[in-house]
């Protein structure tokens, strides 16, 4: 059907420009036909000049050839009768028998009452009675302004306007019976008019002699019925006699109305009552039961309401707000969204108004959401974010609670150019309220923004809140940074979320910290591993100890999150990075494996790392280099800071200072002993060897001590790998180590006369010792070295070779340890026998 209505438009869009016409309209849609008696075909339009939609109604003389007085009628009348409840004419055009009219863009009334079948009763009769309500005032002016009579009061004559109010039309007899050859009187029997009780005798011509309002009072209360009775043609009282109508017809009317109905229906044209009387009646207050219907009806106080908005008190404005958010489910759209949402949106312009933005501005929301789906933009969306310029913070704030009703429907072009710039004001506001509101707002609008102001305008005004004087301020900032973290791009995401975080966990409201601890956790996923792992644990762990316990349970299961994360990412790594024959990096098992080997106590890894230590490093030796004798070459000296290297002058150093306290014998090196690098052979040979050299001038002490030494078996460093307990040394905490205080050499000529280094050929390769090492402002080890013996004094003989101990038995240890005794005790009384032999040569 849309189809045909479109070719017949476009039909007659043709025929016109062929005649050579100018319409000062476009065509559009054809609508069905206002009824069977009516001479117009309707159309919908646009203006040529700036594409207003119209109403375009046809006459064709060609169908009705006889009538083309009426419709030149309709348009003369139209067109100098103006009155807000009338149609309102804007132009016409008149050619070869064809005219046409151009008015505001209506919609005929019986359309508009196939849309509320579904409505119930009383809402109906609401709408209804404000409709005729508005027909009755229409009426009233022609009668008492114009002097005439209308002639065709019926729904085919009525029309919706846009913005829902009904609108009279249908002046094709509208004319004063009286006037000589009128056309109520020539042409209302070719229009099929409702005969009336004074047309049985007189014929039409009896309308000269009635009253002229009489002529549309019964053609009012024919309407009335039709109305509230839709399914009722012909009612019983219409016929002759014309007897009253009984109570049992009155069908949908409402009881209030009843009263005048019927006195609208009298048969003596003098005794009815008036469109104009009725009008009065129904505005009475006075009257009870019999009138009031027009003033008490709720869509008829709300349209006198939003006419004396300005005017009325805040108590006023609340009860009219109040009445208009219970009855909008129940109106029509078209009224609710053409009617009421304008007039509420103007009045948001108005200075009076602030205190009744935050009521006005959700019902704005609530009726647009009554509007077309193609509509929401013109009606409801410009409107709203015009309104984000008004400076007032009423206003503002009552746009920012209703935001989430319209957010969606916002585009990025209408965000970024028309709100964004008033949005921003919100976060430099004096008023705590309106910088949190604003603060909210923005999640709702984030996804709308341009790049430069999500990662650049808006980060700026976020640090700056994250400073904010209020607490919740603070705390929905840095909510706000971690529901932006996706949308951001990468450059600024690494900049901004771990600086936030961290400053947010140093806010003293607990709850910003717990925010800042969620922000980490959501945006897990953003961050680089490696920043994640070295910068974003580290940062959360900080919070496992905090004063708050809701802070502290938060950060646990932030930091078991964030743990999670890395152990799936470490178990896709690969095992190692080396690439070729490399060491290893695990930890040896104690059979000897190469899988590594986890613990789970501090003893236990002191112990697996020191094995770790010991087996990387033996894996670099074959067997034979083992058994090899440690060359002085082959020990490069460990490197020395610059501001803790040794400086050396010509100048002899200071004789040494006698301890007060004499060394135990069992507290090595009584004196500083000097860098290995500066000892002359023998003595380092001699440091290399046991580290057991002992200051000779101690005369009081206790040798015997010292050689009652227990000997060291197995354990500790120099425990084998055959030793029964490998690890007993790291199972108890060793004694705190005995300062061994270090001595210089006493002069360059002592140093001078020592002999250089022998090499003793016969003898096995002396493992190397640890010497302890005593608290020194150098980091190198200092070896201890013995006094240096006296020109032309004989050194200790030769000693036997000392065999390894490497592959003996416990008790080939021993035996061992036993011979060393000895000759130990056979070298200590070689050198006290030669401390006499000098004594008595410098005697």
């Amino acid at each position: 059907m849309d189809y045909l209505r479109t070719l017949g438009s476009a039909a007659v869009s043709s025929i016109v420009q062929k005649s050579g016409l100018n319409l000062p309209f476009s065509l559009g849609k054809k609508l069905p036909p206002l009824d069977t008696l009516s001479i117009w075909t309707l159309y919908d339009a646009t203006k040529r000049d700036d594409g207003t939609p119209v109403s375009v109604f046809e006459f064709n003389s060609q169908k009705w050839r006889n009538l083309l007085p009426v419709a030149q009628n309709a348009l003369r009348r139209l067109r100098v009768t103006r009155h807000p409840d009338i149609l309102k004419f804007m132009d016409a055009v008149e050619a070869d028998g064809t005219i046409y009219i151009m008015t505001e863009r209506v919609k005929p009334l019986s359309a508009e009452l196939s849309s509320l079948e579904a409505t119930s009763m009383k809402d109906k009769q609401d709408w209804i009675l404000w409709g005729l309500h508005r027909i009755t005032v229409a009426l009233s002016f022609v009668h008492t302004s114009c002097n005439a009579a209308h002639g065709t009061v019926r729904i085919s004559s009525i029309f919706i306007s846009s913005t829902g109010e009904w609108k009279l039309g249908g002046f094709e007899l509208f004319s004063d019976p009286a006037e000589q050859n009128a056309v109520l009187v020539t042409y209302a029997g070719d229009l099929n008019i409702h005969r009336m009780p004074e047309n049985e005798k007189g014929g039409w011509a009896a309308l000269k002699d009635g009253p002229i309002a009489a002529i549309d009072a019964y053609a009012l209360a024919l309407l009335i019925f039709n109305l509230f009775n839709p399914g009722v043609s012909h009612p019983s009282f219409l016929d002759p006699p014309y007897n009253p109508p009984q109570p049992s017809v009155r069908g949908a009317i409402p009881p209030s109305l009843w009263p005048s109905f019927k006195k609208m229906l009298n048969p003596n044209p003098k005794g009815r009552i008036t469109p104009k009387a009725l009008l009065d009646v129904g505005m009475a207050e006075s009257l009870g039961e019999s009138g009031g219907f027009f003033g008490g009806n709720r869509l008829f106080r709300i349209c006198e309401g939003l006419g004396n908005f300005g005017l009325m008190t805040d108590g006023e404005r609340a009860t009219l707000l109040r009445m208009i958010k219970d009855v909008t489910p129940t109106l029509p759209p078209t009224f609710s969204t053409r009617l009421i949402l304008p007039a509420l949106l103007n009045s948001l312009s108005l200075t009076t108004m602030t205190t009744s933005a935050p009521s006005i501005v959700p019902l704005v929301v609530q009726l647009g959401s009554y509007a077309l789906p193609d509509e929401y933009k013109t009606l409801v969306l410009e409107p709203l974010v015009k309104l984000f310029s008004n400076p007032d913070r009423g206003t503002r704030m009552a746009l920012l609670d209703a935001l989430p009703e319209f957010a969606d429907k916002l585009d990025k072009q209408m965000v970024s150019d028309k709100i964004w710039p008033n949005l921003q004001t919100g976060f430099t506001d004096t008023i705590p309220v309106l910088r949190e509101a604003t603060v909210k707002a923005i999640g709702l609008l984030s996804d709308k923004f341009t790049e430069r102001i999500l990662n650049n305008d808006l980060l700026r005004h976020l640090a700056r809140l994250q400073s904010d004087l209020e607490p919740p301020i603070r705390t929905n900032s840095i909510i706000l940074i971690g529901r932006l973290g996706p949308t951001l791009g990468p450059n600024t995401r690494r900049k901004v979320l771990g600086a936030a975080c961290a400053k947010a966990l140093k806010d003293s409201f607990p709850p910003a910290r717990v925010a800042a601890l969620m922000t980490c956790m959501a945006c897990a996923n953003l961050f680089e591993i490696e920043e994640l792992a070295g910068r974003v644990v580290g940062l959360v762990a900080g919070a496992l100890v905090d004063k708050e316990k809701i802070v502290r349970d938060q950060a646990f299961k932030a930091v078991a999150m964030l743990v999670q994360i890395l152990e799936e990412h470490a178990a896709k790594m690969p095992e190692t990075a080396l690439v070729g024959d490399g060491p290893t990096l695990g930890l040896s098992t104690p059979n000897g494996g190469a899988e590594a080997t986890l613990v789970s106590s501090a003893a236990g890894a002191a112990g697996a790392l020191a094995g770790w230590a010991i087996s990387s490093i033996g894996k670099k030796f074959t067997p034979a280099d083992m058994q090899s004798a440690i060359s002085p070459a082959q020990i490069p000296p460990p490197p020395v800071p610059s501001e803790s290297r040794p400086t050396f002058s010509s100048q002899a150093p200071a004789p040494p200072v006698p301890s007060r306290s004499k060394p135990k014998g069992l507290q090595l090196g009584a004196h500083k002993a000097a860098s290995s690098s500066v000892l002359p052979g023998g003595l380092a040979d001699e440091v290399r060897w046991d580290g057991d050299l002992m200051d000779l001038n101690a005369d009081a002490d206790d040798w015997n001590a010292f050689e009652s030494a227990p000997a060291q078996s197995g354990g500790g460093w120099g425990g084998t790998a055959d030793d029964e307990d490998p690890w007993g040394a790291f199972e108890e905490p060793p004694p705190p180590p005995v300062p061994i205080p270090v001595t210089e050499l006493t002069s360059p000529a002592m140093a001078s006369t020592v002999t250089p280094a022998r090499t003793h050929s016969t003898q096995a390769p002396r493992p190397p010792r640890v010497a302890a090492l005593s608290p020194s402002p150098s980091p190198r080890s200092t070896p201890l070295a013995s006094p240096a013996p006296s020109e032309g004094a004989a050194l200790p003989t030769a000693l036997s070779p000392v065999p390894s101990k490497v592959g003996m038995s416990k008790e080939e240890k021993a035996a061992e340890m036993a011979r060393r005794k000895e000759e130990r005790k056979q070298r200590i009384a070689q050198l006290k026998e030669q401390k006499k032999n000098i004594a008595g040569t410098k005697a």
